[in-house]
């Protein structure tokens, strides 16, 4: 269960969120420069709040009030950007077993060759990114994102430079992550139809607030 309660300023920017997540797939809808990608960043400690408090399952993420700050990478939190950000000069093979790297053994509770088979990447292993479509380049990025044996998965915009067919082509792919790896996901888009096909509540954010949760299918 995450549990968010912060006050995050920068600029002319104020962000104050305190809302406790349900397990599941969480949508976060909203226009630009509302805070959604900030939001994301806070809970995966890419950017730090002058006030409050995150955890997880109980365990403490960041309290201000306490000193406390658990680094990202100990936050076991996959990420997947809307331009995938893999290593240009690696291939997809290399890419995906990067993320295996920073991980110890005890804490690998993802097989790769599960990853790949769920997202269809054995045909893909020897290219390099620039070799890639969209759709596999963010399948690529998803596959990495996995291979952290997350406990939470941060999506922003992960389909948002893809056209509509590749957004059709790839929506399945999300959709077996969901319902094979149970994992808990917040996933941002400004799509109300990727929104739909993927989330079980769906929170709305502007001004840097959240609005209640509606349903995905209401």
């Amino acid at each position: 269960m995450l549990d968010v309660d912060l006050h995050f300023s920068r600029g002319d920017f104020q962000l104050q969120v305190q809302h406790r997540f349900d397990p599941g797939v969480t949508g976060i809808c909203g226009p630009s420069g509302s805070g959604k990608s900030s939001l994301l960043a806070l809970i995966a400690g890419l950017l730090v709040p002058q006030q409050g408090r995150i955890t997880f399952d109980g365990r403490c993420w960041v309290d201000t009030a306490r000193g406390c700050f658990l680094p990202p990478h100990q936050r076991r939190i996959g990420l997947v950007f809307q331009d995938g950000q893999l290593f240009p000069h690696l291939s997809v093979h290399a890419n995906l077993h990067y993320a295996l790297r920073w991980l110890p053994a005890a804490q690998r509770r993802v097989a790769p060759d599960a990853v790949i088979d769920l997202l269809e990447l054995r045909p893909l292993l020897q290219r390099r990114p620039d070799q890639l479509s969209g759709g596999e380049r963010q399948r690529v990025a998803l596959g990495r994102a996995l291979l952290m044996s997350p406990q939470l998965l941060l999506l922003d915009e992960p389909l948002s430079a893809l056209d509509a067919r590749l957004k059709a082509q790839i929506l399945p792919f999300l959709q077996r992550v969901r319902d094979q790896m149970h994992l808990p996901m917040l996933y941002v888009s400004h799509a109300p139809q990727e929104i739909a096909a993927l989330t079980t509540q769906v929170l709305a954010i502007a001004d840097g607030r959240l609005a209640p949760a509606i349903a995905a299918d209401a």
